[in-house]
């Protein structure tokens, strides 16, 4: 990583309040170039607190954007940080309303010249897409990194209908968690404690409302960008990660999108910007490469962006089995257009007699995290076990077949239940039998007509279902085989529904998988794609002290009570632990998730997660602790859902409530 010390403009910072049409003022940091003449606005929009918690990810990008020249913008959201109001749910209307005001705020500042791009990585490249479909008139570019234009089967609270139990539940029990956090005395004065009540008494987990919707209905829709991509104005570069749950959305931008607005970027990356050098890489120049972005669209530069190939994605080279990788081997390629001339798809006929497929209810206890960040654990192991819990087709890899974009399985089921879901996982055997996860794709069985309806499987018929497998750039070499694996169950990503225990029988007359294999030699081979080196300018002071006598928690333990026939899987999901900032600050946070199923019974699963924060500035005298309980278990008729709160300051507590809830299992 190269630091940039010097730019081509000094750098001014200030903390300002931005005024909403309601009086609400939202808290903002804004980085500038010491310059008399306006420049573009860039905005990074999101509720992740600006004061602490993005400050060091902040302190990599928004002063290097000015140094270059625009005025570079972090706001947080309403009822976050030091920003006043409520917190309302996920991307709400009212949300994106404020987003909308802002950036007309900002295009009226005697310092911008008017025109507005906005940038994010997950949350924050949710709402930079959601935004551009609302087309307030000075937006002109976004870059939106690891995010979804389809809030319902691409996010993490469904896949393929199916309930996503290790997402669904972490992310819902984290936002309870982030939502308590107390506004900072230092930044939003005196008044601090009473906007930190007001948020408390207007909390409602957010898991009741996303599992109060289980099918794709009006609630999903809102701020699904995929309803209607004719609204997107802006110029959109789309980037994503092999290892990002939401790296599709690159892939469908760029079919419905119009070709000289957007271009695609996928490499092999987790859950993160990819300059920031965290596993798997190689990382990239990439805030250079959103430079080139920025010149063109914001000020009118021939920075070559539009003679990019519309796709650039990182081919993977088969690699060992490993939770964790410094770097990926593999080479980039372009395609100019999506879908490519340079795909084909190929279908591979399924062999043999009919197969039972009745996997235990652990199956899927050896997927990896569902958000890789770059940790030592969290990327799936060795499949070799889980492919012995699955029904699996092998082809033989006669000569390198490379695949780039989604695959899709054609399976011919036979259930007598009425309900369950079908787990399909491409897999690439080498010689010594290792199984390395290439990508996979779930199926609620309800949901084989369609995402906004639950039909019931007839119990004692054939059907056949088709969905899509998460896309990926991967290449089998000679020697090696390609696995089909399909499971019954998939604990802990999927909830397992009541009677899954039962399977279905696979009949492979009938059922493929279709590859799309990408041909040797394609003219997107020979365009020199390279991106420069990653370079940001100087990191946030911040320290990351040792707590005394303290032993590291595993990242992953998996526990089996093999008399009870119990898996109970724990995650630490390694968010931060102790950090002081160079303003004083104290920050502690700790997070605990479990998961817990016996293997023969899929109403056994359980979910719970446990978080500590503490925000201690000893200079003020300020001492604010929040801790949480969340809880998932169910019946065959409902999800039961139990979470608690509690706030306190100093030895005082200034909040505690719990919510119990039962929800109707429609179709999850």
């Amino acid at each position: 990583m190269h630091i940039r010390t010097t730019f081509p403009h000094s750098i001014t910072c200030e903390d300002v309040r931005i005024p909403l049409p309601d009086g609400t003022l939202l808290y903002a940091r804004v980085w500038r170039p010491a310059t008399d003449d306006p420049v573009p606005a860039l905005l990074e929009y999101l509720p992740y607190r600006l004061s602490d918690w993005t400050a060091p990810r902040d302190a990599q990008r928004h002063p290097y954007y000015a140094g270059h020249g625009y005025a570079s913008v972090r706001v947080d959201v309403r009822g976050h940080g030091n920003s006043e109001g409520a917190p309302g749910d996920e991307y709400s209307a009212a949300e994106l309303a404020d987003g909308v005001a802002v950036i007309e705020w900002l295009a009226r500042q005697p310092w911008c010249n008017g025109r507005v791009g906005m940038f994010g990585i997950s949350w924050g490249g949710f709402n930079s897409l959601q935004i551009a479909a609302l087309a307030p008139e000075p937006l002109k570019a976004i870059v939106t990194v690891c995010s979804t234009d389809d809030r319902y089967d691409n996010d993490v609270h469904y896949m393929g209908g199916s309930v996503l139990a290790v997402d669904m539940h972490a992310w819902a029990s984290t936002m309870l968690a982030f939502a308590s956090r107390p506004p900072d005395p230092r930044y939003a004065g005196e008044g601090w404690r009473d906007m930190w009540r007001d948020r408390l008494e207007q909390l409602d987990p957010f898991i009741h409302t996303w599992l109060d919707h289980q099918t794709r209905d009006a609630y999903w829709r809102h701020g699904s960008a995929c309803e209607d991509y004719g609204r997107i104005d802006a110029a959109v570069l789309a980037v994503g990660g092999w290892h990002d749950p939401y790296r599709d959305t690159v892939f469908r931008l760029l079919e419905n999108l119009p070709a000289d607005r957007v271009r695609g970027l996928i490499g092999p990356w987790s859950h993160q910007y990819p300059d920031r050098g965290l596993p798997p890489g190689p990382a990239i120049g990439f805030l250079q490469e959103t430079l080139r972005w920025w010149d063109h669209w914001l000020k009118g530069e021939d920075t070559g962006v539009r003679e990019d190939p519309l796709l650039r994605a990182y081919l993977n080279d088969s690699h060992p089995p490993a939770t964790v990788y410094d770097t990926l081997p593999g080479r980039w390629v372009g395609e100019p257009s999506w879908p490519s001339p340079n795909v084909t798809t190929t279908p591979l006929a399924l062999q043999g007699r009919p197969v039972p497929v009745r996997s235990p209810q652990h199956t899927g206890i050896d997927a990896g995290r569902f958000f890789p960040f770059g940790n030592d654990a969290d990327l799936p192991p060795d499949q070799r076990e889980e492919d012995a819990r699955s029904a699996c087709f092998d082809f033989d890899a006669d000569a390198e077949t490379s695949i780039l974009g989604r695959p899709r399985v054609r399976l011919r089921l036979h259930s007598e239940a009425a309900r369950g879901q079908v787990i399909a996982r491409l897999c690439d055997v080498a010689p010594d039998g290792s199984s390395t996860l290439v990508t996979r794709g779930v199926l609620n069985l309800s949901a084989r007509h369609g995402r906004d309806r639950a039909v019931p499987w007839p119990a004692g018929t054939t059907e056949e279902v088709a969905f899509d497998l998460n896309g990926i750039g991967h290449t089998f070499p000679p020697g090696h085989r390609i696995r089909l694996a399909v499971s019954s169950a998939y604990w802990p990503w999927i909830w397992p529904q009541p009677g899954s225990e039962a399977g279905f029988t696979l009949d492979p007359a009938g059922s493929t998988l279709e590859l799309p294999v990408r041909a040797p030699g394609s003219p997107g081979d020979t365009d020199g794609i390279a991106f420069a080196a990653p370079e940001q300018s100087p990191p946030l002071d911040v320290r990351t002290p040792a707590a005394p006598h303290a032993s590291p928690r595993p990242e992953r333990l998996l526990t089996r009570d093999v008399a009870e026939g119990t898996w109970r899987l724990d995650v630490d999901p390694r968010y931060g632990g102790t950090r002081v900032y160079p303003d004083g600050l104290e920050f502690t946070e700790d997070a605990l998730e479990t998961y817990t199923i016996q293997e023969s019974d899929p109403l056994s699963a359980r979910t719970r997660s446990d978080w500590a924060v503490r925000l201690h500035r000893p200079d003020l005298g300020w001492d604010a602790r929040v801790r949480t309980r969340s809880e998932i278990t169910c019946d065959a008729t409902h999800f039961i859902t139990s979470n608690e709160v509690t706030c306190t300051e100093g030895d005082e507590v200034l909040f505690h409530r719990t919510w119990e809830r039962r929800i109707p299992r429609t179709a999850g």
